[in-house]
Formats: C-alpha cells, sequence, structure tokens
C-alpha cells in the first residue's frame, strides 16, 4: 500500500460498499419464476463484521433494489442500506447530515460510472480489478480480488491496517 493510500485509510470512518460487481461478481441470476439471486462471499462478511467492530462504519448504497440485498444487510448488522438510486451522491446527500462527518472520513468501493459521483468526492476511492477502466483512474487503490470474490474483505483489511485494528480482530479468533 502506498504512503498516500495509507495516510487517506488513517481517516476513514464509513466504508460505503456498492453491490452489483463489488460484494457480487455483477451478474444477476433469475430463475423461471423471476425470482433474483446473488452470491456473497463469506469473507466479505467477516471483514465487514470485523471492520464494524474496530469502529469503522459500513453503508450501502447501491442503483438496484433487491430483498436479497436488504437481507445480506441485516445479518451482517449493516444499518445503512440505499437501494435503487443511480444518483449515489444525492442519496449519500440525504444521509450525510445525520452521519456527522466530513467527505475526507469516507471511503466509497464501486466498480462502474454511477460510483464515480461518490468516489471522486470522498477520502478515499477503492475499486476492483473488473472495474470499469474509467473508474480505475479515479481509484486510490485497487484490490486484487474481484468482485464477489474477496475485494471487500481485502478494503476492510487495508482500512484496519492502516488504522492500526487489524492485530485486534484477528486477536478476537486466536484467543
Amino acid at each position: 500500500m502506498s504512503e498516500q493510500t495509507l495516510a487517506l485509510a488513517q481517516r476513514i470512518k464509513l466504508l460505503i460498499l456498492d453491490v452489483d460487481g463489488v460484494l457480487t461478481d455483477g451478474r444477476l441470476y433469475y430463475d423461471n419464476h423471476g425470482n433474483e439471486m446473488k452470491a456473497f462471499n463469506t469473507q466479505d462478511g467477516q471483514g465487514i463484521k470485523s471492520l464494524m467492530r474496530s469502529g469503522v462504519q459500513v453503508a450501502i448504497i447501491t442503483g438496484r433494489s433487491s430483498e436479497v440485498v436488504a437481507r445480506r444487510a441485516r445479518e451482517l448488522g449493516i444499518d445503512i442500506l440505499i437501494q435503487g438510486r443511480e444518483d449515489k451522491w444525492a442519496a449519500l446527500q440525504e444521509i450525510f447530515t445525520e452521519l456527522n462527518l466530513e467527505p475526507e472520513q469516507i471511503a466509497h468501493m464501486g466498480d462502474d460510472w454511477p460510483d464515480l459521483s461518490i468516489m471522486t468526492r470522498v477520502g478515499l476511492a477503492l475499486t476492483v480489478p473488473n472495474a470499469h477502466s474509467t473508474v480505475s483512474e479515479y481509484a486510490h487503490w485497487i484490490s486484487h480480488r474481484a468482485g464477489g470474490e474477496g475485494a471487500v474483505r481485502d478494503a476492510c483489511d487495508l482500512l484496519m491496517q492502516a488504522q492500526g485494528t487489524f492485530a485486534d480482530a484477528v486477536a478476537r479468533h486466536t484467543d
């Protein structure tokens, strides 16, 4: 991790995640009855829970609406969930005053153009290696793992390492 990325990551108090292409592999699955299915990575879930225990809030802002995503957010204890919003910056603005945070205290992990409205305005822009090339150009950091394959876990680990909470997170499972 570069010194610049480390410095930016040290200030983060909120990680905002996109869903399709970040928390999932970006593919949409439908059964013959029209039900939507998504696959989530359990390592991402562990990373999110550990990051939240370390004191960093996690939110989801996504352009699509899905009960599957709402269920996953509930399972992980994510209280801030905004679905069905293509204008992600406007969605964040709606809750911004409640958060009592400065933009430089926020990180966003996205993979496509709708994510740029947040990524270009917050303190730390994160992405996946299979993101649209334009998004990668704006990112401060790119995971080595693809969306839905542990990229969010990498981002959570990055934030905890930068903030000095990673060892404590590991110790919870070794003591």
